[in-house]
C-alpha cells in the first residue's frame, strides 16, 4: 500500500520525531492538536495541522473519533500512534482497518493479546519463557487468600489491562493488601476500563532489561539486542542504555532467543519490545511485551546505525526490501552488531524535591545541548506552554561513545549545557544519577534510583546549585522579555499562524 500522507496520532517529542523520520521519506504528513497544543513545536514539523479539540486526553489524543475524522478530512491514508495514548489500543487498529486507514503497527489481535497481562503470560508459557510466580485473575479480592500464602510479600497488586508502569502496586505486609487491591482495581478502571487484577511475586532488587525485536509476514523475526532500564522511578523509567551493561553475555543471548521465540509463536509483525527481570542470582523471567514502539528505541538506533520508524513505515506499507533484510538476516544467523555505546536521560517537566510532583507552566527559556556525539528528540522550545493534562516529558537527550564511559561524559556534559527556566525540572537528578558510584560501575536496579542514598546525593546538589539557579532564572527572564520585543521578524515561527495550515 503506498502511504499518500500519514497522520501522527500523538503529541510532544514523539511527534516530531515521527515527523521527521516521514520528511526523509519523501511522505506528507499531518499532525493534529488539542486546545492546550495550539502553539505546540510538533506541528511546525508538519504539512498540514488538524484541531481536534478538548484539553484532556480523553477529549483528544484518546478520541478515536476525532482522530478518524481528522484522517478522513485530511485525506490520510496511514496513521503512526508512536507511544502512549491509542498505540496498544487494539479497538483503534480495528477502526482504522474498517476506515481502510493504515495502523502503523502489529495486528490488532496480536494487540489485543499481549496488552491482557495474563494473557501473554500464558503466551509467553506456551513458547516455554519462563514467568515470574503469580495468580490467574482474580475477581473477588478473597480469592486472592491461597496466593499470599503462596507468594508471599513483598509481592505486587497488577491490573490486567495495565502497562507502561501503570497499573501496579507495591504490597510489602499483609495488612496493605486490602487497600492495594482496591485502589488497583479502581485505577484499572479508571485508566483502562477494565477492573481485573492479579499477583505477581516480587523480585528483590531486579534488573529490567528488553530486547528489541522486529518481526516480518513470514513468521520469522529478529531481535536488535538488549537494553538496560533499570533506572526507575514508580516503574517509570528514567535513565535507559544500550547495549545492557552488567548482565552475563549468556543470559543476554538467552533473553534474545526467548524474545524472538514469542514473536514467532504469536505471530508478530513490526517492532515491538520484550521485557525481562533478571533476579540477584542472575536468572531471568518474561515480564510483558509492547506492542509499540518504545520511548527508549533511541539508544537501539544509536548503536546499530537504524531508523526503526522508517522501518515501521516502509514495513507496514509493504516495502519488501525491508522484509527481505530481516528473512536474510535470519537464514544467516547474521544480526547487525552493536557499535558503541548510548544513552537516554528523559527530561520531565517535574520537581524532584517535592515527590517530583509535575510542574506544568510556560517554558520562558529552554537552551537544549548538541555537539559531537549528543542527539535531542525534544517537544520544547523557549515559549512553550507544558500542560497539565498530560504526561510531562520535555525531552530525551541521547549520547553515544565509542565505549560506555565515553557516552556518560558526554551526557554530563549535555546535561550540564540543558537549561530550562520557567518550570521545574528533573535536569539536577539526572545529573546526580550519571554521576552515582552505581551508574558508574552499570551495576544498579530498579530500587536504586528511589535509595535514600541518592534523594541525599540530590538534596546536597541542588542545595548547592541553588543561587546558580535563581540567577539563570533572572537572566533567563530578561532574555525572553527582549525576545518577545525583537520577535516581529517575518519568518520568526512565533508569528506564524499555525491556522493557515488547517483545511478549512
Amino acid at each position: 500500500m503506498k502511504i499518500k500522507k500519514l497522520l501522527i496520532a500523538n503529541r510532544g517529542e514523539i511527534a516530531v520525531r515521527i515527523l521527521r523520520s516521514c520528511r526523509d521519506l519523501g511522505i506528507s504528513t499531518v499532525a493534529i492538536y488539542s486546545d492546550c497544543d495550539k502553539t505546540a513545536p510538533h506541528l511546525l514539523f508538519a504539512d498540514e495541522v488538524h484541531a481536534i479539540g478538548g484539553k484532556t486526553a480523553a477529549e483528544s489524543y484518546l478520541n478515536i473519533d476525532k482522530i478518524l475524522t481528522a484522517a478522513k478530512q485530511s485525506g490520510a491514508n496511514a496513521i503512526h500512534p508512536g507511544y502512549g495514548f491509542l498505540a496498544e489500543n487494539a479497538e483503534f487498529a480495528q477502526q482504522c482497518a474498517a476506515a481502510n486507514v493504515l495502523f502503523i503497527g502489529p495486528d490488532a489481535k496480536v494487540i489485543a493479546a499481549m496488552g491482557d497481562k495474563l494473557n501473554s503470560r500464558e503466551l509467553a508459557q506456551q513458547a516455554g519463557l519462563p514467568v515470574i510466580p503469580g495468580s490467574p485473575r482474580l475477581d473477588k479480592d478473597s480469592a486472592a487468600k491461597p496466593y499470599l500464602q503462596k507468594l508471599g510479600f513483598p509481592l505486587l497488586v497488577k491490573c490486567s489491562a495495565g502497562g507502561g508502569g501503570h497499573g501496579m502496586r507495591l504490597v510489602r505486609q499483609q495488612q496493605d493488601f486490602a487497600q492495594a487491591i482496591k485502589l488497583t482495581r479502581a485505577e484499572g478502571i479508571s485508566a483502562f476500563g477494565d477492573g481485573a487484577v492479579y499477583l505477581e511475586k516480587a523480585l528483590q532488587n531486579p534488573q529490567h532489561i528488553e530486547v528489541q525485536i522486529f518481526g516480518c509476514s513470514n513468521g520469522q523475526a529478529v531481535h536488535l539486542f538488549s537494553r538496560a532500564c533499570s533506572l526507575q522511578r514508580r516503574f517509570q523509567k528514567i535513565v535507559e542504555e544500550a547495549p545492557a551493561p552488567s548482565v552475563a553475555d549468556k543470559t543476554l543471548i538467552a533473553m534474545q532467543a526467548d524474545a524472538v521465540k514469542l514473536a514467532t509463536h504469536i505471530g508478530y509483525t513490526g517492532a515491538g519490545t520484550v521485557e525481562f527481570l533478571v533476579d540477584e542470582q542472575g536468572r531471568y523471567y518474561f515480564l510483558e511485551m509492547n506492542t509499540r514502539l518504545q520511548v527508549e528505541h533511541t539508544v537501539t538506533e544509536m548503536v546499530l546505525g537504524i531508523d526503526l520508524v522508517a522501518l515501521q513505515i516502509e514495513f507496514a506499507a509493504g516495502n519488501r526490501l525491508t522484509s527481505r533484510i530481516i528473512e536474510l538476516l535470519k537464514s544467516n544467523n547474521r544480526q547487525p552488531q552493536p557499535r558503541g555505546h548510548a544513552i537516554e536521560c528523559r527530561l520531565y517537566a517535574e520537581d524532584p524535591l517535592n515527590d517530583f510532583m509535575p510542574s506544568p507552566g510556560k517554558v520562558i527559556k529552554a537552551r537544549l545541548p548538541s555537539g559531537p556525539g549528543v542527539r535531542v528528540d525534544s517537544g520544547i522550545v523557549s515559549g512553550t506552554e507544558v500542560p497539565h493534562f498530560y504526561d510531562p516529558i520535555m525531552a530525551k537527550i541521547i549520547t553515544w561513545g565509542e565505549d560506555r564511559e565515553q557516552a556518560r561524559c558526554r551526557m554530563l556534559r549535555a546535561l550540564q549545557e540543558t537549561t530550562v527556566v520557567g518550570t521545574h525540572t528533573n535536569l539536577n537528578f539526572l545529573q546526580t544519577v550519571l554521576e552515582s558510584e552505581e551508574f558508574k560501575r552499570g551495576d544498579y536496579r530498579t530500587t536504586t534510583i528511589e535509595s535514600a542514598q541518592m534523594v541525599k546525593q540530590l538534596q546536597r546538589k541542588i542545595a548547592g546549585l541553588e543561587p546558580i539557579a535563581l540567577c539563570a532564572a533572572a537572566v533567563g527572564f530578561l532574555e525572553s522579555s527582549q525576545t518577545t520585543v525583537a520577535s516581529g521578524e517575518p519568518l520568526s515561527p512565533w508569528q506564524l499562524d499555525l491556522r493557515t495550515k488547517e483545511n478549512p
